[in-house]
């Protein structure tokens, strides 16, 4: 009889991944004594199947700014889950061209609507301000979206009524590969969340047994 092991909840699925042969990858949250981890797992038994998924760790850690534990876990330096972060990291990293360079994302966008750069600030501590050069009208619009957009995807929180533009992590700890990850997508948050749905419609991650 095998041994049933515990990998820990799934959080994220990607049903197909088109780098390599189609085959379902997901992210599972753990537990552990060094507090939440994350795990990336596919039950495909295809040649270099490890590889494939070894890349995406890389990624995430390039992109996320995340770490590998001892036990080869992904995790946060600053020891918080950012879960909702999490998933959009994994998501970003299965995307990743493997035959590209995976690198951080910067820190400034441009963003159509608005016509001119938006730039998100470090202040340290996990506080950040989002600006936008030039004198373009409704700028201050497009501020207040992005700021929402971060707050949306990366479950930041807002710094306090007088500084609308700013936001910080619940950690207290800066995550400035993180904020590059999500200020590419928080201008349109609303895409993000049906390319979600439309992705979860897709398919299930199924065990070998099951899938007999």
């Amino acid at each position: 009889m095998g041994q049933i092991v515990d990998i820990g909840r799934r959080i994220e699925l990607v049903p197909m991944d088109s780098y390599f042969h189609d085959i379902a990858i997901a992210l599972y949250q753990q537990h552990t004594t060094i507090g939440p981890s994350f795990l990336v797992h596919t039950y495909s038994r295809i040649e270099d199947v490890s590889q494939r998924i070894q890349f995406v760790v890389d990624a995430m850690q390039t992109l996320g700014g995340m770490e590998l534990t001892e036990s080869r876990l992904l995790r946060f330096p600053c020891g918080t889950d950012h879960q909702r972060a999490c998933k959009r990291v994994f998501l970003e990293a299965c995307k990743s061209d493997p035959m590209q360079l995976v690198e951080s994302r910067p820190d400034t966008i441009f963003d159509k609507k608005a016509n001119c750069d938006m730039t998100v600030l470090s202040y340290g501590n996990g506080r950040y301000q989002v600006t936008a050069n030039g004198d373009e009208s409704g700028k201050e619009r497009r501020v207040s979206a992005i700021t929402g957009g971060l707050i949306k995807l990366g479950d930041m929180i807002t710094v306090d009524e007088k500084n609308s533009d700013q936001v910080a992590f619940p950690c207290g700890c800066s995550h400035d590969a993180l904020v590059g990850l999500l200020l590419v997508r928080a201008p349109n948050v609303r895409a993000v969340a049906r390319e979600q749905q439309m992705t979860a419609s897709r398919g299930v991650l199924s065990s070998p047994s099951q899938q007999e």
